[in-house]
């Protein structure tokens, strides 16, 4: 990525990077919503979780960060009447917003579950250039103890789930869950709805694949199918048709720009487009995503 991309995304998300607990804040809260089914969302300042509680125990999709975890886990022993930690708990990806938790859950007897490039991210010392930070290795109970290369089954409460990865999408360890009865998805930060999105280029991230990602999972959805974002709650088909139709655009613009010559600074103060105006009003503005799309 050139110098003047690095700085235009520090700029814009850097306030993801960890959340800000201020000395003598409120406790942490967690919000819990009924999805469908034995399904819930759990969301808390980090990434967004969901847990399926029924007959077999729970099994949990994200983290959210450290900080959060002793929260989530009084959630869920609301929801689910149990002590005991999920028996299972799955990461879409390695960022500590999707991951932070696993210790105190592992701790506590949930066996996690991820594709190979977390375990690897997690255990080895990660330099997130884009954000100006480094992330030093999880301890090794916060490590993925099952791990998978293309895809994996489980059968949970009642529904046949799969954990599929997506390669070179927002990172190299994406990995979208499928709960195949209850038509519900955990799609991770491949999509931030209605906003331009973080690609993380130095973890493997790529816009093109990101593209590519995003219109799988667009052929396995309905228009009944409920879509869990990484962040923004709730979505659906539409909202992801319509997040893929500006990924497909806005590269394609980008794109052209650059093979008629233009640098990177120009393209930014060309800018978009008015069509595209509020979509850079969330973590990442419209300089940072033009530099993800000229960087991958």
């Amino acid at each position: 990525m050139k110098p003047i991309a690095r700085l235009l995304a520090a700029v814009s998300f850097a306030v993801i990077a960890h959340p800000v607990f201020a000395e003598g804040a409120p406790e942490p809260e967690v919000t819990v919503t009924p999805v469908k089914g034995p399904l819930y969302m759990l969301q808390g300042r980090g990434g967004t979780m969901l847990a399926s509680v029924g007959g077999d125990g729970v099994l949990l999709v994200d983290a959210d960060y450290a900080e959060l975890a002793p929260a989530h886990a009084d959630a869920l022993r609301e929801l689910s009447g149990a002590e005991h930690a999920p028996r299972f708990l799955l990461n879409t990806h390695w960022h500590t917003d999707h991951t932070g938790g696993n210790a105190l859950f592992a701790q506590r007897g949930s066996i996690i579950v991820a594709h190979e490039n977390i375990r690897k991210r997690l255990s080895t010392r990660q330099e997130m250039k884009a954000l100006n930070r480094v992330v030093e290795p999880s301890p090794q109970v916060a490590l993925p103890v099952v791990t998978y290369g293309d895809s994996l089954a489980l059968h949970f409460n009642g529904d046949d789930i799969e954990v599929q990865h997506f390669p070179r999408g927002h990172t190299d360890g994406d990995s979208v869950i499928f709960f195949a009865r209850e038509n519900v998805v955990h799609i991770g930060d491949l999509i931030f709805v209605d906003r331009f999105p973080f690609v993380d280029i130095d973890s493997g991230g790529n816009v093109f694949g990101y593209i590519d990602s995003v219109g799988a999972v667009l052929q396995r959805v309905d228009d009944a199918t409920v879509i869990v974002s990484g962040h923004a709650g709730l979505t659906d088909k539409a909202g992801l048709q319509r997040f893929h139709q500006m990924l497909l655009t806005t590269s394609g613009q980008v794109k052209a720009a650059l093979d008629k010559g233009m640098s990177v600074e120009q393209i930014v103060e060309q800018g978009l487009g008015e069509q595209w105006q509020d979509w850079g009003t969330g973590f990442i503005n419209e300089a940072a995503w033009i530099s993800f799309i000229a960087g991958s």
